[in-house]
């Protein structure tokens, strides 16, 4: 018997050690995504899914040991997303599609969306906000059914009664029953709990509120607080009994300070950011994710007759415009940023657009990419194993042609994709 185990072992021992691949990625340049440093021809050895090492210059790799030659290209770690709707675009028919689009079609739809994020370089996403089929998005991508980025989702976004994620807004009445805590609308402290405990049953990683109202809402207000205090307080106070953190989508400044005070962890848009909130976010240790594309995207969207509903036109003209100017301020005052698109308001692929915008607003590049690796990932708190490339953590891994330092425009025709150590696009 002792015989037995000890072979059983030894197998095990071998059967690891094969599947457990070694690679040697040769870097013309590299960005660490820690670092302010671009460094000039590494050598980076995978063992499997994992970094383990990174050396100067470009090493010989031992027989029997992929190279893959970048050497003309600046390696990165994976990009990520912080603010995404995989599900969903906005077009149109986006008004109509709520009434004609059954869960299968929605679905379908949404693995086109999250293949080309992923070979747009964006290895993680938080997906924030969705019917719920975003849950199973992100189960069949973890399970390699569908290929997408990896994907840390809020199911489906918890509002006040018509509030901006009140699924039933602009619905003539008698198509719905009138939803609760169970469908994301929440009213006082205890049915928040409630709701909070609801995504979390239905697979929630995050939760995501919306502090005040939104552009794209058939509903009157775009901005005005829609959680008291007390109710944003008991959502956090329950997420966090659950190891989870809260997001909020705000505009005004009123819920976006009560967010703040309440204890989210990032605060979504920020259209009309105090200098008195960005100081309490600065002293609350809270993220800002921007969604820069977002708001110009609306915008010029408005201005095409008939594309949205005529209750949300204006909002869009008036509010889409300012996040630029307000990123500015933020980071000039020194709020932590974190990048985040709203991918799915405009068409998905097209997230590093956001680069352009916050270097065109005063961040420094190398900034901007680092709030895209680690940024990204301290919100995330998985610091740990994502989000730079060092000894230790998960090979996603990216390429671009040119230096992102001095062209950030590079990020929108990204190379090379490797995402846990399986490249899912090469090197033409």
């Amino acid at each position: 018997m002792k015989k037995f185990f000890t072979f059983y072992f030894l197998l095990l021992f071998f059967s690891f050690n094969i599947n457990a691949q070694t690679t040697y990625l040769h870097c013309g340049q590299l960005i660490d995504g820690k670092s302010k440093s671009v460094f000039k021809e590494m050598t980076i050895i995978l063992e499997g899914n994992l970094i383990e090492d990174i050396k100067k210059g470009f090493i010989d790799a031992p027989k029997n040991v992929e190279v893959i030659d970048l050497k003309n290209r600046t390696v990165l770690p994976g990009l990520m997303d912080m603010h995404v709707h995989l599900e969903s675009i906005y077009n149109k028919q986006s008004y109509l599609n709520r009434f004609i689009m059954n869960d299968a079609d929605i679905a379908f739809r949404s693995v086109g969306f999250a293949e080309i994020t992923l070979m747009s370089g964006f290895t993680t996403v938080r997906d924030l906000g969705g019917s719920g089929v975003n849950v199973s998005l992100q189960k069949a991508i973890a399970r390699g059914f569908v290929k997408g980025p990896r994907v840390y989702t809020a199911a489906k976004s918890i509002a006040i009664t018509g509030g901006h994620a009140d699924p039933t807004n602009g619905g003539k009445k008698d198509l719905y029953d009138y939803p609760g805590p169970d469908q994301g609308v929440a009213d006082g402290p205890d049915e928040c709990r409630k709701a909070v405990r609801q995504q979390v049953k239905n697979g929630a990683d995050l939760i995501k509120i919306t502090a005040t109202g939104g552009v794209l809402s058939v509903a009157k207000d775009g901005h005005r607080p829609q959680f008291t205090l007390e109710e944003i307080k008991a959502i956090v106070e329950t997420a966090n009994d659950f190891g989870i953190k809260v997001t909020a989508h705000a505009h005004g400044d009123e819920g976006m300070r009560r967010a703040v005070e309440g204890g989210v962890a990032s605060i979504e848009h920020g259209t009309m950011m105090s200098e008195k909130t960005m100081d309490l976010m600065i002293k609350k240790g809270t993220y800002y994710v921007p969604t820069i594309t977002a708001g110009w995207s609306v915008a010029d969207s408005a201005k095409i007759e008939g594309y949205f509903p005529p209750i949300v036109t204006p909002k869009a003209l008036a509010i889409g415009p300012q996040i630029q100017s307000t990123f500015t301020k933020a980071y000039k005052r020194g709020v932590k940023i974190a990048f985040g698109t709203d991918a799915g308001v405009f068409p998905h692929g097209k997230n590093a657009l956001e680069f352009q915008y916050m270097t065109e607003a005063g961040m420094p590049a190398m900034e901007a990419i680092q709030s895209a690796t680690m940024g990204g990932a301290t919100l995330l708190g998985v610091e740990d194993k994502l989000g730079s490339l060092e000894k230790g953590k998960l090979a996603d891994i990216i390429a671009v042609e040119k230096d992102p330092t001095q062209d950030v425009s590079t990020f929108m025709d990204v190379k090379f994709v490797m995402k846990d150590g399986v490249v899912f696009k090469h090197i033409e």
